[in-house]
């Protein structure tokens, strides 16, 4: 039975031991796919790449025959051959289980790489690739693991964070992994070597002034600063961020804001979440008091509402939807009366973790923002 390992085992493992014959690379984080199949590219054919012995196919057009044919060929004057399946989830059933055989026993000089966002588990072709290949998993990476990952991605483009420069990158990009490795790269042309990166560096080359990230629209949010919160979001828009971005780092504020609340509600210090929120600890609880559960509750259905909308179920445009979207949760903390989202009348108040769950994921499922 093979072996199931994240992201940052299968770098490791790829230097101890080479690439393998088969992997599965699953997972709804986009830029983890990515990551994972060029470190298995590398480890196969090399950093340049073989046009030679490197094929790839997509799961709506290739047939099984073409695949298979393909992972049988000899490599061409070097070890290994590459063969990579891109949206393996689009495979029929009956293309599929022309694979079954191969999966059972694959050719040692052919690296064959399945890619997915997410397969079907009900399917015999998935069960058994599950069991015979080396699974990567890309699933979106929970908050507590962010920080590190932001620290490591700025050590390989050679940058050293000051932490508060860290935590903005975090807050403004929120769970948009590419996001931030577009921000790092642009830090990486802009901040000299022989010094941190600091929080101001990070608003300079974002296009904006400080007081125009996530933090700050809800914080205007939250005292119901209407022309304030419009003109934020302006600024963001104007300085080239995708309205789907902006979504997906609110709906992050907004969880962790509900997380905060928990913490607190369960015996957590003011003082620890004052720093997260980065604000003073005596502005702490006035400033929860503003996002109570029901409200927390009607904000996070609307995040997905506004999600459906910007992607095609609206006629109106991004910028309007947005707008009217963040007037929605001004009126929703000043304490207005506002029609809450539908729900059943007995059900609870807190959130399923369905709802926190696609929230988070609000991002993950954006594939045009990058």
């Amino acid at each position: 039975m093979a072996s199931a390992v994240n992201y940052v085992q299968l770098e490791s493992t790829l230097k101890q031991g080479g690439a393998g014959p088969l992997y599965l690379v699953v997972g709804e984080e986009d830029l983890l796919r990515d990551s994972a199949l060029a470190a298995i590219k590398r480890a196969a054919i090399g950093s340049e790449g073989d046009e030679f012995n490197y094929e790839l196919f997509y799961g709506d057009e290739a047939s099984g025959a073409e695949i298979r044919d393909s992972v049988s060929a000899v490599p061409v004057f070097a070890e290994r051959r590459l063969v990579v399946v891109k949206g393996a989830e689009k495979l029929t059933a009956r293309e599929s289980d022309l694979l079954l055989d191969y999966v059972g026993k694959p050719v040692e000089s052919t690296t064959l790489v399945f890619v997915s966002s997410k397969l079907d588990g009900r399917l015999k072709f998935s069960q058994a690739l599950t069991r015979a290949a080396i699974v990567v998993d890309c699933s979106p990476l929970r908050d507590a693991q962010l920080p590190a990952w932001i620290v490591r991605e700025a050590e390989q483009v050679g940058l050293r964070l000051e932490d508060a420069a860290a935590q903005v990158l975090q807050e403004s990009c929120g769970a948009s992994l590419y996001g931030v490795r577009r921000e790092l790269e642009k830090l990486a042309s802009y901040v000299p070597a022989d010094r941190a990166v600091t929080a101001d560096d990070v608003h300079l080359l974002r296009g904006m002034d400080p007081g125009a990230s996530v933090f700050d629209l809800t914080l205007a949010i939250a005292e119901g600063r209407r022309g304030r919160v419009l003109s934020i979001l302006a600024r963001n828009l104007e300085a080239g961020e995708a309205p789907l971005r902006i979504l997906g780092s609110l709906a992050w504020q907004y969880r962790r804001l509900w997380k905060v609340k928990e913490s607190l509600t369960n015996g957590g210090r003011e003082g620890e979440a004052a720093r997260s929120l980065r604000m003073e600890p005596w502005k702490v609880r006035a400033f929860l008091d503003r996002f109570s559960e029901p409200r927390l509750q009607g904000a996070l259905c609307r995040f997905l509402d506004t999600d459906g909308r910007l992607k095609g179920g609206s006629g109106s445009r991004p910028r309007i939807v947005l707008e009217r979207l963040l007037l929605k949760l001004c009126e929703d903390t000043a304490g207005h009366r506002v029609e809450p989202p539908p729900r059943p009348s007995n059900s609870p108040t807190k959130v399923p973790p369905r709802v926190l769950s696609n929230v988070r994921t609000i991002k993950s499922r954006n594939r045009a923002g990058h």
